[in-house]
């Protein structure tokens, strides 16, 4: 069965009465806040194969002809995404963002290539050069990873779903995924900050599938610890990774796209993660704050940036939104049996039983 994402109608952690942060949220308190931002999925969900592709469309138009400013960081590098080294070094993203399963990311590589030359061809561009963005977290915890069934239509299927008001949880690349030894997947959060008197958005948006079960924590309360003794859980080794991606309209330089993109950790540690040798934790951070106009012939460009001296409730809005977005990634999902009978319980049900009471 091939999932299709619908309007969002979840039940989030702010739903069960838990607040996170200070700061204000935007509408949706979804990383599509930003304007121009939407996310797409496609799911794969069949007895062998609990998996999928989550995309992230950075502006409305073709992403290649209007660039943005950008910047990564790496937390700890188990991992294997694409484009993070030209990213680096020019500080550009010219790619749609893409999230699938570890031994997909070639096949999905190809797809987005194939997406990118199409949509350049009909701008009568000719494409010679090209940086795709795809990471990975490993679902093969709950899917036959070996199949590869990821292709080309549920990539473009994913990105003909894009939308604003996007689900979370156990959708798209977040299917297979493990949070805390619980489910985990797809989750987002956002916040407003006010510059020079004018509302600016941050958005987050997570694939979780990190973590211990026994070092889960809400609302700087140990919760894990206590489920622990509910549900049996199989290793007490960390060998999972997380996804960050930041989105942001502020004007920011890339450097410091990357400062920002360090203070994912914050919201990470007030979850209870721990960063294992095995993990892979990697932030990706953009800005719609300046385009970078495709064939501009000049040799001086104009850009905004912020005050360095304006940047603390940045990284706040950051840290806020990286800790709700790995608590929505958690509380939306549903418990998914996978291959072999594993399977992966949905925090929300102990919540309803009333064996996380924060």
């Amino acid at each position: 069965m091939v999932g299709v994402n619908y309007m969002s109608n979840q039940k989030r952690i702010e739903d069960y009465g838990i607040n996170i942060g200070e700061l204000p949220k935007g509408q949706l308190n979804k990383i599509t806040d930003v304007k121009g931002v939407t996310v797409g999925h496609c799911t794969i969900d069949t007895y062998e194969n609990k998996t999928g592709v989550t995309v992230i469309l950075p502006v409305e138009g073709n992403i290649y002809t209007n660039k943005l400013i950008a910047a990564s960081h790496i937390l700890n590098g188990y991992g294997k995404s694409t484009g993070l080294m030209q990213i680096d070094e020019i500080g550009t993203l010219e790619s749609i963002i893409t999230l699938t399963n570890t031994l997909n990311v070639g096949l999905v590589y190809d797809a987005i290539t194939e997406y990118a030359v199409e949509k350049c061809t009909e701008e009568n561009i000719y494409l010679s050069t090209f940086n795709p963005l795809i990471c990975e977290c490993n679902d093969s915890y709950l899917n036959d990873i070996q199949k590869r069934v990821v292709g080309k239509e549920h990539v473009y299927k994913a990105i003909e779903n894009a939308t604003v008001d996007f689900e979370e949880g156990d959708i798209g690349a977040g299917k297979g995924m493990s949070c805390h030894q619980l489910k985990g997947g797809i989750g987002s959060a956002s916040r407003i900050v006010t510059l020079d008197g004018v509302p600016y958005t941050i958005g987050v948006l997570v694939l979780s599938n990190h973590g211990l079960l026994k070092d889960l924590t809400i609302e700087g309360k140990n919760i894990g610890k206590k489920l622990s003794s509910q549900i049996n859980v199989d290793e007490n080794i960390d060998k999972g990774s997380i996804i960050s991606i930041i989105a942001t309209d502020i004007p920011l330089s890339s450097r410091q796209l990357r400062r920002i993109c360090k203070r994912a950790v914050v919201g990470l540690s007030k979850v209870g993660s721990y960063m294992g040798h095995g993990s892979g934790e990697i932030i990706v951070g953009f800005s719609t704050g300046n385009v970078l106009k495709h064939g501009q012939n000049l040799d001086i460009l104009n850009m905004r940036i912020l005050s360095e001296e304006r940047i603390d409730n940045v990284f706040r809005a950051v840290a806020e939104c990286e800790e709700e977005a790995i608590l929505n990634s958690m509380i939306t999902a549903n418990k998914v049996i996978g291959i072999k009978g594993r399977s992966r319980e949905a925090l929300k049900d102990y919540f309803k039983k009333g064996l996380c009471q924060i």
